[in-house]
């Protein structure tokens, strides 16, 4: 038994594929906060195995969505001991590093799936407050309401405490946006980080010093609306939909 059921929003959005290009957006948005990235990526097992680091994450969270329990607080905590190692565990930090998950999860689900109604964000929020929980927040830590969820995140953006650093101008953008790949796949993982840009907030986007492109945006909406109303229709459950929710 997880802490999840089948059929519940947050079980429903990351079972799809597509879902994945949530992963890139939020860590560009971890990585915004001048503190916080200092301790999520700024230490040298990240430095020195970054996309390892990256792949651990995703086994983490894919766990916590669709495993039991006991893996659930197997790996979290796991996390939480590291998270003190790095002196990342202040509750202000983590919810901001939880907050990047729904907001950019919702974000691509709206793109590339469909639009979430009100109560399915409702519920996806009170789904995270779970997650926030298996990391170490309270409940008094986090936005209680949908909305004091959306009030948090405005508010982040505008009083000063998120701002790029050199540091994350620097190496997160290549992290994200340089993965070692073949040169055969390098237009694929252009078109990949094209898309992560557009998703991002503009101010992140600016901070991070990424140029305007004339007609991206127009391009990217294009090919989220070809994914949407196209070909995730015509895919098989067993193509569109991640291995554990199968």
């Amino acid at each position: 038994m997880g802490y999840f059921a089948p059929d519940s929003v947050i079980r429903r959005v990351h079972g799809e594929r597509a879902v994945h290009l949530y992963g890139p957006r939020a860590l560009l948005m971890q990585a915004a906060h001048p503190v916080a990235v200092k301790g999520l990526l700024a230490h040298s097992s990240a430095i020195e195995e970054p996309y390892e680091r990256l792949r651990r994450t995703a086994v983490v969270m894919d766990t916590i969505y669709f495993g039991t329990r006991a893996q659930a607080d197997a790996v979290t905590k796991r996390v939480r001991a590291m998270h003190r190692r790095a002196g990342v565990d202040r509750s202000d930090l983590l919810m901001w590093v939880l907050y990047t998950l729904p907001d950019s999860a919702m974000v691509v689900y709206d793109r590339y799936v469909r639009r979430l109604d009100r109560a399915e964000r409702e519920s996806l929020w009170e789904d995270y407050k779970v997650v926030g929980r298996l990391f170490g927040l309270r409940r008094a830590d986090m936005p209680k309401t949908y909305d004091d969820f959306v009030g948090y995140g405005q508010e982040m953006l505008v009083n000063g405490e998120i701002e790029v650093s050199d540091w994350a101008r620097r190496r997160a953008r290549e992290i994200v946006l340089e993965p070692p790949v073949p040169i055969k796949m390098r237009p694929l993982v252009e078109a990949a980080n094209q898309i992560t840009i557009d998703l991002l907030p503009p101010q992140i986007r600016r901070g991070y010093g990424f140029a305007p492109v004339p007609g991206r945006g127009l391009a990217v909406r294009a090919g989220s609306e070809y994914v949407k109303r196209v070909l995730l229709p015509a895919l098989p459950q067993r193509l569109r939909l991640v291995p554990s929710a199968q």
